[in-house]
């Protein structure tokens, strides 16, 4: 069995006294889409952030365990690197504010490219896997955070690609976006796994089961089960994983 790109072992998060996380372990298949699903509460943003170390930006986390990239524990990564490795998108937008092109192209410039013609390469190739080119690119000098909410999204999907990332973690990307957008970007998704793995946490069970490759279920913070998905969604072997599939709870 291939070496997992990102491994999860023994994962406890609290904030102060309380334990939202427990003791979980899960290992990410390179080049997949892997879903997390589970009712509100759950901790999965929290986990998703762990991998990262975005975590870090709340003072009073606490974390046990290990994550992995590639073998490497991501606390020893240099973490500025393990950024660019590692791209989120967050459930609403957070826009930079400048233009549309400069919100694309920064990350870009930080890390030494300065050819326009470069530049512009990139800005219209992540601007059109987001789904959202063909809106703004007239409107590349407006500010960014004019945009409507959905379209900021999309910026920020762009954002995150524009570092060519090896994961790509979305924490319930398509909140602010309408359902046909969803699609396509679902169809760009599924594309992009060929050259990244892809960690994705969904409110949408339909999202998981359309799209996920493999899909692990959380409860209350613990991991109730992980499966390929579509045997996830027919033979769940967890009561618990069944009656939220099936909307008896969440």
């Amino acid at each position: 069995m291939d070496a997992p790109h990102i491994g999860i072992e023994n994962l406890t998060i609290a904030y102060g006294d309380r334990e939202v996380l427990h003791k979980v372990s899960l290992a990410v298949p390179r080049n997949s889409i892997f879903g997390i699903i589970g009712p509100a509460g759950s901790a999965k943003t929290s986990l998703l952030t762990c991998i990262n170390r975005t975590i870090e930006f709340s003072g009073e986390a606490k974390v046990g365990g290990r994550v992995t990239l590639d073998g490497e524990d991501v606390r020893t990564l240099d973490v500025s690197d393990l950024r660019r490795r590692v791209a989120m998108v967050l459930p609403l937008p957070v826009g930079l504010p400048m233009s549309v092109y400069e919100n694309v192209a920064f990350a870009p410039r930080r890390v030494g490219i300065r050819r326009k013609a470069d530049l512009d390469l990139i800005v219209e190739r992540c601007l059109t896997q987001s789904a959202v080119w063909d809106e703004v690119k007239d409107r590349l000098d407006m500010l960014g955070t004019r945009l409507s909410g959905g379209q900021q999204q999309r910026l920020a999907l762009a954002r995150a690609l524009s570092t060519d990332p090896e994961v790509l973690c979305l924490d319930e990307f398509s909140i602010a976006i309408d359902p046909v957008t969803t699609m396509r970007i679902e169809a760009v998704l599924t594309e992009l796994k060929a050259q990244m793995t892809i960690v994705m946490v969904t409110n949408l069970l339909q999202q998981a089961r359309r799209i996920a490759d493999v899909t692990a279920f959380m409860l209350n913070g613990e991991l109730v089960e992980v499966a390929r998905t579509t045997d996830l969604f027919i033979f769940a072997k967890d009561r618990r994983t069944n009656e939220y599939l099936t909307g008896r709870f969440g």
